[in-house]
């Protein structure tokens, strides 16, 4: 990690994954943009100058699949550094910290497209072989993939198996000698596959053990389909691979036989994360343009950014942006205090690195989930504000729109990712690594006491926010402490209550972010005022949204866990934690939109 990486984590606390849900944070504890330094705000400035100057100007080029297009892009991109940032120094790469590669992936994600390609390539397509390369495989393909000599691509799916990657059926023989491996299958929607010079192809080694290979492309027996014709992302490369008797060296065996499944869902994690940044820079870009068409478009003698609800669509958007973007740099903080905790001679261990990173396994599956959906809600709204342009080919709303939906399924589907969610915790509780069991009995116990009449102290800054947060976290125990006890170990088959207990969970890092942010600003003075008050006000709104969310899902949790006697207690429990101050927020959506429409940029 770099010395200047290290500094900024300083202060910042490397908390268990998780524990959001019982601890609180004081805002000097989390990392949030507005401690990105010199060094990493010129890199955001130089990636999303870029996206501007290169990635913008080939937008027909790219949607086309222009032959060179994309691939010179990246090439682009990577003599700017872009492809290294995540590979060692010792491999030719930068070895920078994970904030300044979320920043990466945030600001240079303007075009869909290309923010897949490159993606695919920096994140799936070469962080298996960081991780889990020999030093063999390391030196041959490290310096060439961070250089764009190479580009990578990662192969899991496959017709059959989609959300259910255990179940592979392509295989793997090793050859009597043990001298090489025979693949046999086909893989399916594979990025890049079109133009990718380098594959991690799964597989089971003899119909049963799930490991992972490096195949190059001209290997006798391997060949790559045609072009899929997609709804969005058109302008990236997917295609099916095919192996018939493909004959690869036994040295490329990536990790261990049969301990495939790690690099596949640890690296999947890692590519929520970055899913997750991406779709923040996704969401800024349809904020900023529905805010100047809706400066520039006159009805009834003036500009639609005047009418209520079209700022209610500003508003909302850039609320919904803020929110993710704080949960986003806070988890890259964490991160990064994790790593710099490394002792030195551990420090450049790539499984000690990974394992400090699959330390917040849950947060990026929330970050996953909640970028995704918060993505679609801004490039919705988008075409909603510019009306008949929004839904015509020449105008960037209609792209923007398509585009956005295929997130909700890469990286795992968000209804998968919101089982893994609720999974994780339950298996760290059930494990002790996570104190959810004595929070959810230290809860009932205080259900059995009277009812508190305290003042809601309105006085204090965000003080009704932190009190709503409070509420939601007593809201997800009571749910998840009736769902348990109703279920026990059977809970993972009911998927809706699993799903139900993950929108709680992302609610309350969602809200427990936003507020920490802005108790950060607040607390930098009079040179962040404005910055302070606006993420105050976007605070107070999503908190409303946040307590509504989790209500509703609290109450499909404790119908499906009781009935009769049990269940009515336990409703007028969830209405004593859901009482909460009511805000305008017609008012808190008109000064959100005021305060955009004024900058005609998001920044806060």
């Amino acid at each position: 990690m770099s010395t200047v990486a290290a500094s900024l984590v300083s202060s910042i606390v490397a908390a268990a994954g998780g524990s959001f849900l019982l601890e609180d944070r004081a805002p000097e504890e989390v990392f949030t943009p507005e401690d990105l330094s010199p060094e990493q705000r010129q890199i955001a400035e130089t990636a999303s100058r870029f996206a501007r100057e290169q990635i913008d100007p080939a937008l027909k080029g790219i949607e086309s699949k222009e032959p060179g297009v994309m691939r010179g892009l990246l090439e682009a991109a990577a003599e700017l550094g872009f492809t290294a940032v995540d590979v060692p120094e010792e491999y030719g790469g930068l070895g920078l910290d994970k904030t300044t590669s979320a920043l990466v992936a945030d600001y240079i994600s303007v075009n869909a497209s290309f923010s897949t390609a490159f993606g695919a390539h920096v994140g799936i397509g070469t962080l298996p072989i960081v991780w889990y390369g020999t030093e063999a495989q390391k030196q041959r393909y490290l310096p060439r993939l961070a250089s764009m000599e190479l580009v990578g691509a990662y192969a899991l799916s496959e017709a059959t198996s989609g959300s259910d990657a255990m179940n592979i059926r392509t295989r793997a023989v090793l050859s009597p000698d043990g001298s090489e491996y025979v693949l046999n299958g086909e893989k399916m929607w594979i990025s890049n596959a079109g133009f990718a010079d380098l594959f991690t192809v799964f597989a089971k080694i003899d119909g049963e053990k799930f490991s992972a290979f490096l195949v190059e492309r001209g290997t006798p027996g391997f060949s790559v389909g045609k072009e899929e014709h997609k709804l969005g992302i058109r302008g990236s490369s997917t295609c099916a691979l095919v192996f018939s008797d493909c004959r690869i060296p036994a040295e490329n065996l990536l990790g261990e036989a049969g301990k495939g499944h790690h690099i596949a869902f640890n690296i999947l994690s890692v590519g929520r994360f970055k899913l997750g940044a991406a779709c923040i820079g996704g969401g800024r870009q349809a904020v900023e343009q529905g805010i100047r068409y809706a400066k520039e478009r006159v009805a009834f003698g003036k500009p639609i950014a005047e009418f209520g609800l079209i700022q209610r669509k500003i508003a909302a958007s850039a609320t919904r942006l803020y929110v993710t973007e704080s949960m986003a740099y806070r988890t890259s903080g964490m991160m990064d205090a994790a790593l710099a905790a490394l002792g030195a001679d551990v420090a450049h261990a790539p499984r000690e690195i990974q394992k400090r990173i699959e330390e917040y396994a849950v947060e990026c599956s929330i970050l996953k989930v909640f970028g995704s959906e918060m993505l679609d809600l801004v490039s919705d709204e988008l075409v909603q504000i510019m009306g008949g342009y929004g839904y015509v080919e020449d105008y960037p709303a209609e792209r923007l729109y398509r585009d956005s939906r295929i997130n909700r399924i890469f990286e795992g589907t968000n209804e998968i990712n919101r089982l893994i969610i609720t999974g994780w915790l339950m298996k760290r509780a059930m494990h002790g690594q996570l104190p959810l069991l004595p929070a959810i009995k230290q809860m009932m116990d205080e259900i059995m006491q009277p009812p508190s009449f305290d003042g809601d102290e309105m006085d204090a800054p965000l003080a009704r926010e932190m009190k709503v947060l409070a509420s939601l976290r007593k809201i997800f125990l009571l749910a998840a402490g009736a769902a348990s006890q109703r279920y026990m170990n059977a809970l993972q088959d009911q998927q809706e209550v699993m799903a139900d207990l993950a929108d709680c969970v992302m609610a309350i890092y969602a809200l427990d972010s936003a507020i920490l942010r802005a108790r950060k600003l607040a607390a930098a003075g009079s040179s962040r005022s404005s910055s302070a008050s606006i993420a105050a006000v976007m605070t107070a709104s999503y908190a409303s949204e946040a307590l509504a969310t989790v209500d509703q899902a609290a109450r499909r949790v404790l119908a499906a866990s009781a009935e009769g006697d049990a269940l009515g207690i336990q409703l007028t429990v969830l209405r004593r934690f859901s009482k909460a101050t009511p805000v305008d927020e017609i008012a808190l959506g008109r000064q959100v939109a005021r305060y955009f429409i004024d900058s005609g940029r998001f920044r806060i």
